[in-house]
């Protein structure tokens, strides 16, 4: 049983379960999915003031707080306990785009040259970790919602300003991915 766990699965298989979990979560009390709004519910658990953001029912959203403390821990678990022993394997032409920029570990699900600890006190690291986390927090917010919320649970409910957000991410990601990302490789190489 544990070598089908760790062996790799059809993308598939992920696409239903998570499609599976709309309408479980509308089955089990009309409740939304999405991981960015936990972030608010985290400040408004623990922040004390009087900011009109965060004064709002928090604790019927719960549930999702545990979510997010399941896929946290899932990952850990996965990682260090149920990782699969194979090779990964990056498309050729991915990975010589990649090298290109600098990129030259291929070991893991994240390459080590941009990612790793030793990156996290550098130029690199700050553009990659407090740069990015900033822009994906504050485009969550703008956007109302992440990938999760707007692209699986906005969508299946038929929702306009999801399929906009959810065009908005994949416009983003694309023009990101071949237009920006290259010249920040260059700009910090």
């Amino acid at each position: 049983m544990i070598e089908l766990i760790k062996g790799p699965w059809n993308w598939l298989t992920g696409g239903i379960i998570i499609g599976l979990t709309v309408p479980a979560l509308l089955l089990l009390g009309n409740k939304k999915f999405g991981i960015s709004s936990s972030l608010r519910h985290i400040c408004a658990m623990c922040i004390p003031a009087n900011i009109p953001f965060f004064k709002y029912e928090w604790k019927k959203e719960m549930w999702n707080l545990f979510f997010v403390a399941g896929i946290l821990i899932g990952g850990f678990i996965a990682t260090h306990f149920l990782q699969n022993p194979n090779t990964i394997v990056v498309a050729q032409k991915t990975e010589t785009i990649l090298r290109q920029y600098g990129v030259k570990d291929f070991t893991g699900l994240m390459p080590l040259d941009i990612f790793g600890w030793q990156n996290v006190f550098t130029l690199k690291g700050f553009f990659f970790f407090i740069v990015g986390g900033f822009l994906v927090g504050f485009g969550t917010r703008y956007a109302g919602g992440c990938t999760s919320g707007h692209s699986i649970m906005g969508l299946s409910n038929l929702q306009w300003p999801s399929l906009v957000a959810t065009i908005a991410f994949m416009v983003g990601g694309f023009v990101s991915a071949n237009f920006i990302l290259p010249v920040i490789f260059k700009l910090l190489q």
